[in-house]
């Protein structure tokens, strides 16, 4: 699976992020349970990951707030 870039998450829906978090964050699951069983992993791989999944939460974060955001 490829690592976004920031454009391109600009670029996408909301549903659409969502389910790239969702494939990110089995994918990172997946890679940890590999390293846990002693299996090689490319820690740049996991290291992307990781970052785009923050990136994809920024993102989310920044459409909610630019929204009106939630009501306390």
């Amino acid at each position: 699976m490829a690592i976004l870039r920031k454009s391109e998450i600009r670029r996408m829906g909301e549903e659409e992020l969502k389910k790239k978090l969702a494939d990110f964050r089995l994918e990172i699951m997946k890679l940890n349970a590999q390293r846990k069983v002693g299996g090689s992993i490319n820690p740049g791989r996991f290291r992307e990951l990781r970052k785009t999944v923050a990136r994809i939460l920024t993102e989310l974060n920044f459409r909610k707030i630019s929204s009106g955001g939630e009501k306390k």
